[in-house]
């Protein structure tokens, strides 16, 4: 019984370990999708309005 216990809990810490990895993969690879479109355009940045004064900043990661 212990040992079923044991595979339990680490099978959990694994899936739990997965799911952290694909959401960081992803955040990854949306900054270098967004950084390599900006190369390719001779951008330095991406803008985004600011809703309340509807001013244009550089979006910050």
């Amino acid at each position: 019984m212990p040992h079923l216990v044991f595979y339990a809990v680490i099978g959990v810490v694994a899936w739990y370990g997965y799911k952290m990895f694909k959401r960081e993969a992803a955040r990854v690879s949306t900054r270098v999708r967004r950084n390599e479109e900006e190369a390719r355009n001779g951008s330095q940045g991406t803008l985004v309005e600011d809703p309340k004064t509807g001013e244009y900043r550089l979006k910050k990661d």
